[in-house]
């Protein structure tokens, strides 16, 4: 699963090596929703997102304000819904689907971005850059 992602959460992209929290693997279609707990539903996801999701598959489109599906990292492409700012430090949703997943999820929490702006001054972010 670590290796598949990565080892970076598969909706913020930040990485574990650098994590103050453990990542854990989730349920993308929780069980709760009758979710399967097969390789296809479950995905590395740092302990935010993971608790900002937590069994949500929808979320909010905060222009169209309709309710959309999630990303899905087994499904979708994370270029086809969200783009980085110019210096990679914020995620922007380009879809409907991208946008309610940053807003549901806080793709962009302070944390986040701050760990972001210095793991880019040292060339470690964004992993494939």
């Amino acid at each position: 699963m670590e290796d598949r992602a990565q080892a970076c959460c598969e909706y913020c992209l930040c990485q574990a090596a650098f994590s103050p929290d453990p990542f854990v693997v989730e349920h993308i279609i929780p069980i709760s929703r009758d979710g399967k707990d097969e390789l296809s539903n479950l995905a590395f996801s740092c302990q935010g997102c993971n608790n900002h999701k937590y069994t949500a598959t929808l979320g909010i489109d905060p222009v169209t304000g309709v309710e959309v599906k999630l990303y899905h990292p087994r499904e979708d492409n994370w270029d086809d819904h969200f783009i980085w700012t110019q210096n990679y430090s914020i995620i922007v949703g380009t879809t409907p689907k991208g946008r309610a997943t940053v807003e549901r999820l806080k793709l962009n929490r302070v944390g986040v971005v701050n760990l972001r702006i210095v793991l880019r001054q040292y060339g470690k972010h964004p992993l494939n850059a």
